[in-house]
């Protein structure tokens, strides 16, 4: 059926215009939406920055240059993994460390290893195991069962790091885990530089504990947390190392710990003193 010239241009004027209609509905959904979605990939961005920055750094270089990267990560203390080349995997792999109580210092302190054949296996978050990555929350289990006067074991420390944002992905656990977490369960908890020598050496011999973050050296290949649990009439430091029961029974210099803790330490570190709540910090 033939259409008249004037029918045409009205049907071409219409299609014109539901077109053009439509192309608007398009940029204005664009203008609307574009805004949003550039929020949410800077959050996203945010996130991932502050959950794994290095992970994130190590994405963006080559190959060549990942040693690099990972050495940056582990000068900045978000490393603590035990590796199976330390000596205290070797040491404890396979062990059980039950009832041990170390009574060498001013306060007998409950020990427990982050690789005890109890929890060894035993997942720390998503992706690592207490026996790999625990010792943040294995230091923090001895001064709590210790200090406290409640039993928190490894597991249950682990599980509520986890819970709580302390845990990081792939590296251990962040700082900030040590001072809150001895608030959360009831403990005074002060920050110490390695600087203040005399009032970590104080803080041991009234019975208190500390928790350091120790770089590569005496204790660790890359970071580890470790429990300073006294200070002898020589003034050799004495630990429970989380890692070994070996080293748990030496007697330490105070400089080792002066010299290795680690340096860029957040949350008020590298050393966290602990006492009972009504004693001064």
């Amino acid at each position: 059926m033939a259409v008249d010239p004037g029918t045409a241009k009205i049907i071409a004027q219409v299609a014109a215009k539901i077109a053009t209609d439509e192309q608007a509905r398009k940029r204005i959904l664009l203008l609307v939406l574009a805004p949003v979605i550039t929020f949410l990939l800077l959050i996203a961005m945010i996130l991932q920055i502050l959950t794994a920055p290095f992970q994130l750094l190590g994405n963006l270089f080559k190959s060549s240059e990942l040693p690099y990267v990972t050495e940056m990560r582990a000068d900045f203390g978000f490393t603590q993994l035990l590796q199976e080349a330390d000596d205290g995997y070797r040491e404890s792999l396979g062990q059980q460390y039950e009832g041990v109580i170390l009574k060498s210092g001013e306060t007998e302190v409950v020990y427990y290893n982050q690789m005890d054949s109890r929890w060894a296996n035993t997942l720390y978050g998503t992706s690592d195991t207490i026996g790999v990555a625990g010792c943040g929350p294995t230091s923090l289990s001895m001064v709590v069962s210790t200090l406290s006067g409640q039993t928190v074991d490894p597991i249950s420390m682990a599980d509520w790091a986890y819970q709580n944002g302390y845990y990081a992905e792939g590296n251990g656990s962040y700082h900030s885990l040590i001072p809150e977490g001895g608030k959360h369960f009831g403990l005074q908890v002060e920050g110490s530089s390695a600087k203040e020598a005399q009032k970590i050496v104080d803080a041991l011999a009234s019975g208190k504990l500390v928790i350091a973050i120790m770089g590569k050296g005496h204790f660790t290949s890359s970071g580890h947390f470790i429990v300073l649990r006294g200070v002898t009439e020589e003034g050799k430091i004495l630990v429970a190392d989380p890692a070994s029961k070996k080293r748990s029974e030496q007697e330490w210099d105070l400089d080792i710990f002066l010299k290795e803790a680690r340096q860029h330490a957040a949350a008020g570190g590298p050393f966290w003193i602990f006492s009972k709540q009504g004693v001064n910090p």
